[in-house]
């Protein structure tokens, strides 16, 4: 794998969009008589409601409303972060916090614990999913919300915390003296071969700072296990760091490609990526997944596997982002994010859609779907004959303007109306939590530690349904058997997948899931195409 140094650029993405050089001044950028006019202007008004108007002014308050004001005024991801929210999005894009290691839900007013993190404190001490956290320092943890769990959990390196669990099959409460650490946020969920050939999967939930170290270690991993082929999973993945990006797609593709490169309005801001060889993904047939919520540094990676035809791009046509900030601190820990640049992928292309309307922008307009099916050519986002034209390495026509459309379209499954309101009340995780309390040990005992055993042989029962039924019953959820004879299907499968994830972390959940799922399935289907288009051996 390549070692290289990271970039101060960083790459934005939907919602939270990560800014690029923190800490990093840059002089304004205009005249110096402009903006003292308009600072004094400011400086003016904010006094005179503070001396003069009917109440006292809060004057933090004011002036957080208007940056917020003044950054609405330019793009959607020119924004200001809060002190609070920034302590969020660093440990976020940081990759790690310090705690005691779970991922939890409130289930019945109750703290569950969904899933140990693995390598985690808790995981250590034999903490399971499916435990109910009743007391924290011999205080009552019951009734407690979603916002107030991690201040009773986390805390300093190095501190104790005790828990008072009740598990299932056990009489008395178990007592655990969990002492914090460094628990790392992954941003690859999940990474296992595919039941039956040799295709690698893994799913990057966005591109923090250790996205690229858990690709390699996990893409190891699967050679060590028989991989030749990969499956990139970036659906839903709204970005983050664009030196992350970089160095994912530089494993990727042979040396002396252009990857990506950024222009602005100022010259310092315009930078090219170059691809430098020796990566150890640069000849296993790849093939990517995006959608909707795939957006910047996953448009990133995607454009340039279209682009450089490196491989194929399959799913939904991506959000459409092209903006670079530059994140800049205040003197109170809030910050916030500028534009500086828009990056263009290999061929050229923009991949920005129209915002002057944000609210229809955060929706999606403006992304071209297509038609489902066969879009090597890119003749299904050329619908309006407007788009930008662009050609990739190849010689195939691609289109700017509108997102990554992908090179063979699959509109994703939609749900039954049953399932839909059985998921808004959350009975399908109250099911599953259920059918581990009573045959938990039992569902332990029989697989171990062999998923793909699970996969093959673990079956919901009718019995699990009357579980279900009855959680619907309770929370007043109509139970039609039409309806039921529509989903029934998914609705086994997403119990099976929960409790897989109970099992097994996140690789159980995600794997259960890609045997129903449509976009996976044709993707699995393309790889002779993807080493055509790619021209490997």
């Amino acid at each position: 794998m390549k070692n290289r140094p990271i970039r101060l650029i960083l790459l934005a993405c939907t919602a939270v969009a990560v800014g690029i050089g923190l800490g990093f001044y840059v002089q304004p950028a205009f005249s110096g008589d402009s903006v003292m006019d308009q600072t004094r202007k400011f400086s003016d008004v904010l006094s005179m409601a503070v001396k003069n108007y009917v109440e006292d002014v809060d004057t933090q308050k004011l002036t957080e409303a208007a940056i917020k004001g003044m950054l609405d005024e330019l793009d959607p991801h020119s924004v200001y972060i809060t002190a609070k929210e920034m302590q969020k999005v660093e440990e976020d894009f940081r990759g790690s916090f310090d705690g005691i290691g779970v991922e939890f839900d409130i289930v019945n007013d109750t703290i569950t614990v969904v899933s140990p993190i693995t390598g985690g404190p808790s995981e250590a001490l034999g903490i399971q999913a499916g435990d109910k956290i009743v007391r924290i320092n011999d205080t009552t943890s019951i009734k407690l919300t979603r916002e107030m769990v991690p201040k009773k959990l986390r805390g300093p390196k190095g501190t104790v915390v005790k828990l008072h669990i009740r598990r299932a099959g056990e009489k008395e409460l178990l007592v655990f003296d969990v002492i914090r650490d460094k628990i790392p946020i992954n941003s690859v969920d999940a990474h296992f071969m595919i039941e039956g050939t040799d295709i690698g999967y893994v799913t990057i939930n966005r591109f923090s700072s250790t996205t690229y170290d858990e690709l390699m270690n996990a893409t190891e991993a699967l050679r060590t296990q028989g991989m030749k082929r990969l499956l990139l999973d970036l659906r839903y993945n709204p970005g983050g760091f664009l030196d992350q990006a970089f160095k994912i797609a530089d494993e990727i593709v042979p040396a002396g490609q252009k990857l990506v490169y950024t222009k602005g309005r100022r010259p310092e801001f315009d930078e090219d990526f170059w691809s430098t060889g020796g990566g150890s993904l640069e000849n296993i047939p790849l093939v990517v997944m995006i959608n909707g919520g795939s957006a910047s540094a996953s448009e990133i990676v995607s454009g340039a596997v279209q682009d450089l035809d490196r491989g194929l791009v399959v799913g939904e046509t991506s959000f459409g982002k092209g903006l670079v900030q530059r994140q800049y601190p205040l003197g109170d820990g809030s910050a916030f994010r500028l534009t500086i640049s828009r990056y263009y992928t290999p061929s050229g292309r923009l991949i920005q859609r129209p915002y002057d309307d944000k609210a229809k922008y955060y929706k999606g307009e403006g992304r071209d779907e297509g038609d489902e099916g066969d879009n090597i050519e890119h003749n299904a986002d050329d619908s309006t004959k407007t788009r930008p034209k662009f050609t990739t390495i190849g010689g195939r026509t691609v289109y700017g303007g509108g997102g990554v459309t992908p090179d063979y379209i699959v509109k994703q499954d939609t749900v039954g109306f049953l399932a839909r309101k059985l998921r808004a009340k959350n009975v399908f995780w109250e099911t599953a939590d259920q059918i581990m309390k009573n045959r938990g040990k039992e569902i332990r005992a029989a697989f171990g530690t062999d998923l793909k055993k699970y996969l093959r042989e673990f079956t919901v029962t009718e019995a699990d349904m009357d579980v279900m039924k009855s959680f619907a019953k309770a929370k007043d959820v109509e139970w039609k058997a039409d309806e039921y004879k529509q989903d029934e299907e998914y609705l086994h499968l997403v119990v099976k997948a929960l409790i897989g994830r109970a099992v097994y972390n996140n690789n159980g959940y995600t794997a259960v899931m890609l045997t129903m799922d449509k976009q996976a399935k044709k993707a699995m289907e393309l790889f002779p195409e993807a080493k055509k288009i790619a021209r490997l051996k």
